[in-house]
């Protein structure tokens, strides 16, 4: 395991939520290593992991005064939009960044690579119980085949849902019909 990540003062997480902030940077880092990215791009693909759960462990009363207008989101899915508005209003202004971690539960349409970097390795990253061998065969794609890896986890992952009961969320819908 690589050093913890650094959380800002005002994140509020477990310490099973922290080792999977680290796991998720980690993958993250792993990727942007292989992909050979630009550093600002390597950079923002790490802050992403390790803010896009700063708020996971927050009280709903908090989550939704940082939300905003999310009515269709359950309480578990605030802390994304949270933690992006504390970043905007601490001064984060790199709108991909925010963008990432504000929709990395449902996705979004709107996405560049690292949104969609977000979204895999949130999913893939190592600590899941489920469909281990599947799920490590995915990860180690991502640096030959980013979006025909992407194309599969969103698949996966929608199916899920349907399979589940659960409902698609527009942003996710929007997601699926953006991918090539």
């Amino acid at each position: 395991m690589s050093a913890p990540v650094m959380l800002p003062r005002w994140a509020c997480v477990s310490e099973k939520r922290r080792a999977h902030i680290e796991r998720v940077t980690a993958l993250l880092d792993v990727w942007a290593r292989a992909l050979h990215l630009p550093a600002a791009e390597a950079d923002a693909w790490h802050d992403a992991g390790r803010l896009h759960d700063a708020l996971r462990d927050a009280d709903e009363p908090l989550l939704r005064a940082l939300a905003g207008d999310h009515p269709d989101f359950t309480v578990e899915m605030l802390h994304g939009p949270a933690a992006a508005e504390r970043l905007r209003r601490d001064g984060e202004t790199r709108v991909e960044l925010l963008d990432a971690v504000r929709y990395h539960t449902v996705g979004s349409g709107q996405w560049g690579r690292l949104g969609r970097a977000l979204y895999m390795a949130d999913y893939l990253e190592p600590g899941r119980k489920f469909s281990r061998a599947d799920r490590a065969f995915l990860a180690a794609q991502v640096p030959h085949d980013f979006d025909a890896t992407f194309r599969q986890v969103l698949r996966a992952r929608l199916e899920w849902s349907l399979r589940e009961g659960m409902r698609l969320y527009p942003q996710a819908v929007a997601l699926w019909n953006s991918v090539r």
